[in-house]
């Protein structure tokens, strides 16, 4: 019994931390200039993001794209900006967290 709830509270710890990572990453990266993640700033906020794509089983390489390339008119006038300061593994990262910030 003691392995087992051991267990799972290291693996608690180790989801928290990718999430916090991937927050950390987003701050790193810049993103959070724009963006945050309940509200609209000048981009929408990540959980609009997460319940605009939810469900739709191309979101994450189209997203992984529109993070690196840029976009315009989903959310509006204000074009987003490309980002090729981001590698695709860095790209594919802050998009699964997006994701799943339902």
């Amino acid at each position: 019994m003691k392995q087992v709830l051991f267990a799972l509270v290291a693996l608690g710890a180790l989801v928290s931390n990718g999430a916090l990572a991937n927050a950390d990453l987003a701050k790193q990266k810049n993103c959070m200039a724009c963006h945050a993640v309940a509200n609209k700033v000048v981009g929408p906020g990540f959980k609009d993001v997460a319940a605009k794509y939810a469900g739709q089983k191309d979101a994450e390489a189209q997203l992984v794209q529109k993070v690196i390339k840029g976009g315009s008119g989903v959310w509006g006038a204000v074009p987003m900006p490309a980002n090729p300061q981001l590698s695709a593994a860095e790209a594919q990262t802050l998009v699964k967290w997006i994701l799943a910030t339902k």
